[in-house]
């Protein structure tokens, strides 16, 4: 049994705590939000994030930092990604070193560029920080539907660790080496599920849908890899399989903000009306920055950042999409004469 402090109270963090406290650790949440913490404790659900799922009796709940990271063996860090670099920071003096911090958050900080867990390593640059992800949404883990993710980390026997920690009959855990491309496949496809969001809000169908995420990993794979990250990696859970879920979900906030915006709804509007964090929403100018930084060809996220922050119509940005020059699919496939 391991010693387990999920930071957050949102929906993703009761979800993973659940997991854990049935694979029987010793599980703590902690949240920064008093309010929260008392109706965490009173109701044992989140009934917004996270409504009809049960917070075992067994889970401690608590707003002391100091009294739950101190004797972790593992730290588990579910803060909105806009929240991680503040809650690294509040993390200084209080954690041991080489303290495992998994990261579950997904996006991009805006003006450094920086992914999660490189976000936690410079904070905390005594700890081992690791990353999950792939196709999980809190909804269905929290009812046990089988669902399979990827932890990334430096060191092969802490991935070995946080593997074992998470795996269950429901609950499938891969690993891999691959940190940054696993980071950026999550990150850059909440860019993409936005735009899958708008496509169903202004009536298209299911052809439409389908070539933006075929286009969209494409595009992140490219941008992937002038970044430093492994083809395979983008076409794999945290890359392909997380676009699939995220594009295609009832359960995505991101696809959700984008059907709203497709009818006509400001980004302020759209966030609003889902009522949490979109995190398409944060990483779009960073994607799009990174695209110029590194020269890539990203139309999709460079037309998601015109309709979000330029004031683009939707229908005309798809347009001109639609409407690019021509070109092969793949560039580096030869003709034959």
């Amino acid at each position: 049994m391991s010693k387990v402090t999920v930071l957050g109270g949102g929906g993703w963090a009761i979800a993973l705590a659940k997991v854990l406290c049935e694979n029987g650790h010793d599980v703590t949440i902690w949240s920064a939000v008093e309010r929260e913490v008392e109706s965490l404790k009173n109701d044992r659900e989140n009934k917004v994030s996270l409504p009809g799922i049960t917070i075992p009796d067994e889970i401690k709940i608590t707003g002391d930092l100091d009294e739950c990271v101190g004797e972790a063996d593992v730290i588990i860090m579910a803060v909105a990604s806009s929240f991680v670099r503040a809650t690294a920071n509040s993390l200084q003096g209080k954690i041991k070193d080489g303290q495992i911090i998994v990261d579950v958050a997904k996006g991009i900080e805006d003006d450094t560029f920086n992914t999660m867990t490189e976000i936690i390593a410079e904070e905390l640059p005594e700890s081992d920080p690791v990353v999950l992800s792939g196709p999980s949404h809190a909804e269905e883990v929290g009812r046990r539907i089988p669902t399979s993710v990827v932890i990334g980390a430096k060191k092969e026997d802490t991935a070995e660790l946080v593997q074992k920690l998470f795996a269950n009959e429901y609950f499938r855990v891969y690993r891999s080496p691959d940190m940054k491309s696993i980071e950026l496949g999550g990150s850059l496809k909440n860019v993409i599920a936005l735009a899958a969001g708008v496509i169903d809000g202004l009536g298209f169908g299911d052809n439409t849908e389908a070539a933006l995420m075929t286009r969209g990993i494409s595009e992140i794979t490219k941008l992937g890899i002038e970044i430093g990250g492994h083809r395979r990696t983008f076409y794999g859970l945290s890359g392909m399989g997380d676009l699939i879920v995220t594009c295609a979900s009832k359960h995505s906030r991101n696809r959700r903000a984008g059907v709203l915006i497709g009818k006509g709804y400001s980004l302020d509007e759209a966030i609003k009306e889902v009522n949490m964090v979109v995190e398409g929403a944060v990483s779009a100018k960073a994607a799009y920055a990174l695209a110029q930084k590194y020269n890539v060809d990203c139309p999709i996220i460079e037309a998601v950042n015109r309709v979000l922050f330029e004031g683009k119509e939707p229908l005309e940005a798809m347009k001109e999409l639609m409407n690019r020059r021509l070109t092969n699919e793949y560039i580096d496939i030869d003709w034959e004469d």
